[in-house]
């Protein structure tokens, strides 16, 4: 098992479940992580392979909590991503990505796996960096996004339908490329639950249980048919 990393911002300490290429961290707890060549998260609902083997440093906060940072990306190849990650196991997890798409524009992108994974895009971006926040709010997760860190937008919310502990952590990716480096800094920790899942807001007093996104993220009706065997590429 890899030595622990400590990141001020947060209360637990991460460790590399898949070591990258090189990483270091920096002033105000700043992480850097490069990626090596042809490493990806993603489990193909239609081929029967599956790729995991892109660098993740994970750590396991209790309760509900927030967590963002700004992500700065070296882009070079379609799909060379930094990544904020939110992990129960290798078939329950979820990424929010600041990526390069096909058309060479930075967007933000998600992908939600419960048992095979989905791929969403949400808006692009004028720029090389981006905040990004994921959140857990009891059985409901939620992704954010902002363009300066202050003001944030519902991308989407979503349970993962696992009852085992839910890892937060960091990771890049060149799925396509020979390597990515991401930069992640202005990292924030806060435990507690998300105020007003729509808006964003960490303040808002209102309940999320009587959300209806909540309802609808919480009771959604169980994946029909069963999965092909995957091979898992390390």
């Amino acid at each position: 098992m890899s030595e622990p990393v400590h990141l001020a911002p947060l209360p637990t300490p991460l460790r590399w479940e898949v070591p990258p290429r090189s990483w270091s961290t920096g002033k105000a707890s700043s992480l850097t992580v490069t990626a090596g060549g042809k490493t990806d998260l993603f489990l193909d609902p239609e081929r029967t392979t599956g790729l995991l083997n892109a660098p993740r440093l994970l750590g396991t906060p209790q309760g509900d909590f927030l967590a963002s940072a700004r992500v700065t990306v070296g882009f070079a190849a379609a799909h060379d991503a930094g990544v904020l990650l939110l992990w129960a196991h290798e078939r329950a997890w979820a990424k929010l990505c600041f990526e390069l798409s096909r058309e060479r524009v930075p967007t933000v992108a998600s992908v939600v796996t419960r048992g095979l994974s989905d791929d969403r895009r949400s808006f692009e971006v004028d720029g090389d960096h981006v905040w990004l926040r994921v959140s857990r709010l009891g059985r409901l997760c939620a992704f954010h996004a902002s363009t300066d860190g202050t003001s944030w937008h519902l991308l989407r919310s979503f349970s993962l339908r696992s009852t085992t502990e839910l890892a937060v952590g960091f990771s890049a990716q060149s799925p396509a490329g020979d390597g990515c480096t991401a930069v992640f800094d202005d990292i924030r920790f806060t435990p507690r639950r998300l105020g007003d899942l729509r808006s964003g807001d960490v303040e808002s007093v209102e309940s999320v249980e009587s959300d209806a996104a909540l309802s609808r993220a919480g009771q959604m009706p169980p994946r029909t048919g069963v999965a092909s065997p995957l091979t898992y590429v390390s």
